[in-house]
């Protein structure tokens, strides 16, 4: 059966290129007059999508319109959709289009001016899809979508990215991946050829000498790098034809550590590639574009966000994209509980659940019902928005042991504190819209009442109680980054360091961030029973290392900054001696446990990124009693031996023996 033909002109485009596009249909079959064509540019208008056009033919630029073979022009009509963002544009045939004639739709300046034209979507894309569906009787019954498709290239280079560890040992090697992109994060090639990269580091001898072209495929793979001192990194790139100097991200290097640094998003979703509908592309773009080590799968539990068939084919592609010392999924979702009382939350499956468990089951229907069906190692409880005022949570109800860490930010702001009270990144309305702070959500005070967590942070959503936030202006920050400490690459391990508070939140920066008290890691809890100096001094240590030059680095006790550390670089080491008696700042429980005090870290570089450690805990109790021990009884009585000799000879007997030992 002879089809028709469809083909774009040009059929590539550079990713955010400005151009007038041609969409040339040849049908297989004759058109009559009254014919209608619907045009689908396949879109969702977002900033970073295919820029929608005018249907006005008389505007000089960015015009939607079709030509048949005579170049008579046919305009477009916007056709809207029932909840569609973007119209469709319909076409009627003013006279008959035979088979095998060409009709063009013409997207983009009416008189060919280049820079009046239309702008390609900003991200590359291999084989993207225009639709075409055809009414051959004009009565508004449309047949299958006919298909244009073209590929969406890089653009010019403008960064230079390197992808590096940030937990690394002294003398043992590593891999660096270099990747070439343009100002829109994709992969480029689109760099002149005889461009040269200089990659060189803090302590490289000067005989060594690292020179790169940017290659094909637009990356490319550096083995075998090492370090022979202890210390901070960053691996530097110098693009010796613009000068410019690319920075990675800080790399620690250890005389000995057990410990990898691993980087991912718990919840949210790529402003690029839609986390539900198209989670496969999502997933690669997380693990391939953004590096990442970690993700979870994160839509709403209600059926009108997230389908059963939909849920299936998110809960399988997770699955099949876990794989140990390369990119480990989790497989969850969030529940929005009544507010206050539940908040909103994200359930996430530590083992292999893949149930999807809707409040409309009165199974689920609340967290305690979850709870109790579920164990603290196959679920976790992540409380996010806590300060969001259209789903907050005051966290009354705190089960320690399902609600092990708290989101302390998404793009949607910090709920650590109020504004009043000095937070940088508040939850607040950008315009007459939007969602203010509700002060009883706070993580400051949460801590104070004794609840126990450690951090992570969100990235951007635009699902369930954050749907209408763009629409309403809400204030948006970029999205943020949760940093996981394990000893090693794997699904179990991962999940065992979220759930004893080994990880930190930052806002999207690979900042690095230690806090240790006595040795003690972040997310400890001390007391002073095991350890009666806690009582008179705390020691604390720890470092930070951030992309840009430190502002500052507070260290906060109770809720109080009782320290701030200044560095005239990206990273500094820090000792500190808590030297005020615990009685004198020990917080009352108030709920039959022991008095206690806390710490964590708060960092601030100078572009504005920033990022939270997990507490650490000191208990006061009472001393530990040392258990006495009771002297050893001998095994049996003292046997004594009478030997039957003459006074007078035994004495010299024994003379003579301690004579024969003296002189050995």
């Amino acid at each position: 059966m002879r089809r028709s033909i469809c083909y774009c002109e040009p059929n590539i485009a550079s990713a955010g290129e400005v151009n007038t596009w041609k969409f040339v249909y040849m049908p297989s079959i004759n058109l009559s007059k009254g014919a209608k064509l619907k045009f689908d540019l396949v879109t969702k208008g977002r900033e970073l999508d295919w820029e929608i056009p005018s249907v006005n033919v008389k505007k000089a630029a960015n015009v939607i319109y079709a030509m048949m073979e005579d170049e008579k022009i046919i305009p477009a009509v916007e056709v809207w959709g029932k909840g569609e963002a973007v119209p469709f544009f319909e076409f009627t045939l003013p006279s008959k289009l035979e088979a095998g004639s060409t009709l063009t739709i013409v997207i983009g300046s009416p008189k060919g001016i280049k820079d009046k034209g239309n702008r390609a979507q900003t991200n590359s894309q291999r084989r993207r899809i225009f639709n075409l569906a055809i009414d051959p009787k004009g009565k508004g019954q449309y047949e299958d979508d006919e298909v244009f498709t073209l590929d969406v290239r890089g653009a010019e280079l403008t960064n230079i990215r390197a992808v590096t560890p940030s937990f690394v040992i002294r003398n043992k090697r590593f891999d660096v991946i270099v990747r070439f992109e343009d100002k829109y994060g994709n992969l480029t090639s689109d760099a002149d050829p005889d461009t040269l990269i200089e990659l060189y580091h803090e302590h490289l001898r000067e005989n060594l000498n690292w020179k790169l072209f940017v290659p094909e495929t637009g990356f490319i793979s550096l083995p075998n790098l090492y370090f022979n001192e202890v210390g901070v990194y960053t691996i530097q790139l110098l693009n010796t034809a613009t000068k410019q100097v690319f920075r990675s991200a800080p790399v620690m290097c250890f005389s000995e550590n057990s410990k990898h640094l691993y980087w991912g998003t718990l919840h949210g979703e790529s402003h690029r590639i839609d986390s539900t509908e198209n989670i496969e592309n999502c997933l690669r773009h997380f693990r391939d574009d953004l590096a990442s080590n970690f993700f979870a799968a994160s839509p709403f539990e209600d059926i009108e966000e997230t389908s059963n068939e939909t849920w299936k084919q998110v809960s399988q592609n997770i699955v099949e994209f876990d794989e140990a010392d390369r990119f480990t999924t989790y497989v969850g979702f969030q529940r929005a509980g009544l507010p206050v009382k539940e908040g909103v939350r994200l359930i996430l499956y530590t083992k292999d659940g893949k149930q999807l468990l809707r409040k409309k089951d009165t199974k689920y229907a609340t967290l305690k019902n979850i709870y109790k069906n579920y164990s603290p190692k196959e679920i976790l409880s992540i409380p996010a928005w806590t300060m969001g005022k259209n789903c907050p949570f005051d966290f009354k109800e705190y089960e320690p042991e399902y609600e092990r860490v708290v989101e302390i930010y998404n793009s949607w702001g910090s709920s650590e504190c109020t504004k009043k009270e000095g937070n940088k990144l508040p939850i607040e309305p950008g315009g007459k819209g939007g969602v203010g702070e509700f002060p009883e959500g706070s993580i400051q005070k949460a801590l104070m009442k004794n609840c126990r967590f450690g951090f992570v942070a969100g990235g951007l959503d635009d699902r369930g109680v954050y749907s209408k936030l763009f629409e309403e202006g809400q204030t948006q920050y970029p999205p943020g980054l949760t940093a996981i400490i394990a000893g090693e690459h794997t699904h179990t391990a991962l999940a065992e360091a979220l759930y004893n508070r080994s990880c930190y939140a930052t806002t999207g920066e690979r900042i690095v961030l230690g806090l240790f008290l006595a040795g003690n890691p972040m997310g400890s809890e001390l007391n002073t029973g095991i350890k009666q100096g806690f009582r008179v001094n705390r020691h604390l240590s720890g470092y930070a290392a951030g992309t840009a030059k430190i502002t500052k680095l507070e260290l906060i006790r109770n809720g109080e900054v009782i320290q701030t550390f200044k560095s005239d670089t990206y990273w500094l080491n820090f000792t500190f001696d808590d030297m005020i008696p615990i009685e004198d700042v020990i917080i009352d429980a108030k709920d039959k446990k022991p008095p206690f005090i806390f710490y964590y870290l708060r960092f601030t570089q100078d572009n504005g990124h920033m990022a939270w450690s997990s507490p650490i805990w000191v208990d006061l109790v009472a001393p530990v009693p040392v258990a006495k021990v009771a002297p050893k009884k001998p095994l049996a009585a003292p046997i004594k031996v009478e030997l039957d000799l003459d006074e007078e000879e035994e004495e010299d007997d024994y003379d003579d023996e301690d004579d024969e030992d003296d002189d050995e």
